[in-house]
């Protein structure tokens, strides 16, 4: 049987046909699969079933935090083969946030940005998010076509995000420049100088923006996180300026391709979106389907804090251990029918937004915007339809399921 590589996580073909690539990891009767090296970061163990990801992502053994680690024998730091990854990995170690660390530090910068994204004060931006959503629309509906990603898809949640952390929307534009240019080169072994340079100019922007929030404060998640540094010494300078770069960057990139690839799979189940369109009330389950069936986040990391014994193997201390949620959220023996597109699925434990503690901060506000985002599409375009062929669209070369565009038709 064909071996399985880390570059197959980043195909084209894995893009526009995960399921096939999943059932290639399936057939591969091993439930702990070993990779040879994943984008240069050495060998690497991989977990695709839904079981094993799940007690992965709860066990305090897997960490985050690679600077605790001294790496086996085997392993290093990325060659120049991944330069690229090499640099975003040195960033990490360096700008440490909520998305890279183990408790003590990760409850304390989990805990000081989590009273803005608690449900009941995510569900009271709904009247702001529709109203941008139909400014969006206002603004494409006469030329009847549109490319979804850049006309809608990108400017409605990092219009959300900005305004939640007080930053002039204006500067979505250069958001979205900075956030392309590393989806393209965080894979691209050429690039480490473009990841480099655009780091770099993110870092100088927060920092403005930081001087900024301290010579005029507002009602903002930023000011707040700049008060707690300033007067409770609550987290680093670094770890302020990573948060907010974490909390631009997340609060943006994930739901653009959950809007992305949630219209093109009801695109391409044409009952689904009839269904959908006619009986509003499934937007709560279809966001939980398409989150499932179609979900960005394909995959996530840990690194083994000790030797660890599963599935007859042995995973040794300081190795690198990956988790498909991609693959858990098509897992048979966890979801009837997986391959299926059902809107009204009622058991639907998908793992899109992980598990364990670091549970995705944003997952209310980026369930609410796919409901607004879905719901309004589909009613205010009744002939919404694909501009090309499925097979034409293409994808950013990157562990995310993420559309360069979406040409569409209404």
């Amino acid at each position: 049987m064909e071996k399985i590589t880390g570059s197959d996580f980043a195909s084209p073909e894995t893009m526009h046909d995960f399921m096939a690539f999943y059932k290639r990891l399936a057939g591969q009767q091993e439930p702990l699969y070993r990779l040879d090296d994943f984008f240069g970061m050495g060998g690497a163990w991989l977990a695709f079933r839904h079981e094993d990801v799940v007690a992965i992502l709860k066990d305090p053994r897997f960490v985050k935090d690679v600077r605790k680690l001294a790496p086996p024998q085997d392993q290093g730091e990325p060659g120049q083969k991944y330069a690229s990854v090499s640099k975003f990995r040195q960033w990490f170690k360096e700008m440490p946030n909520m998305l890279t660390v183990d408790p003590p530090d990760h409850t304390r910068l989990r805990r000081l940005a989590s009273k803005a994204f608690t449900p009941h004060t995510i569900e009271g931006l709904r009247p702001r998010i529709q109203q941008i959503a139909d400014e969006l629309l206002d603004a494409v509906q006469e030329r009847g076509r549109m490319d979804l990603i850049t006309d809608f898809a990108y400017p409605l949640p990092i219009t959300v995000i900005s305004e939640m952390l007080g930053i002039p929307v204006a500067d979505r534009d250069q958001f979205r420049e900075w956030t392309r240019k590393l989806l393209n080169a965080s894979l691209d072994p050429k690039q480490e100088d473009t990841v480099s340079e655009v780091l770099d100019k993110f870092v100088e922007y927060i920092k403005t923006l930081l001087a900024e929030k301290r010579a005029h404060p507002g009602n903002d998640i930023t000011s707040g996180l700049v008060q707690a540094h300033d007067e409770g010494d609550q987290l680093s300078e670094n770890e302020l300026l990573s948060t907010i770069w974490l909390l631009i960057v997340a609060g943006h990139e994930t739901t653009v391709n959950l809007i992305g690839n949630g219209i093109l799979a009801l695109l391409k189940h044409p009952e689904q979106m009839r269904l959908l369109r006619s009986d509003p009330s499934l937007l709560p389950s279809a966001v939980e389907e398409l989150l499932r069936y179609a979900g960005p986040v394909m995959i996530a990391s840990r690194f083994a804090s000790e030797d660890i014994p599963m599935h007859g193997n042995e995973i040794r201390k300081g190795e690198i251990v990956l988790v498909s949620l991609a693959g858990a959220n098509v897992d048979p023996h966890k979801f009837s029918h997986p391959e299926v597109l059902d809107i009204t699925r009622e058991e639907n434990e998908h793992l899109a937004f992980g598990k364990g503690i670091h549970l995705c901060l944003g997952a209310p506000l980026a369930r609410l915007e796919g409901q607004v985002a879905f719901g309004t599409l589909l009613q205010r375009l009744p002939h919404l339809r694909l501009a090309v062929e499925p097979e034409q669209l293409t994808y950013n070369r990157s562990t995310l399921r993420s559309l360069t565009s979406l040409p569409v038709l209404f």
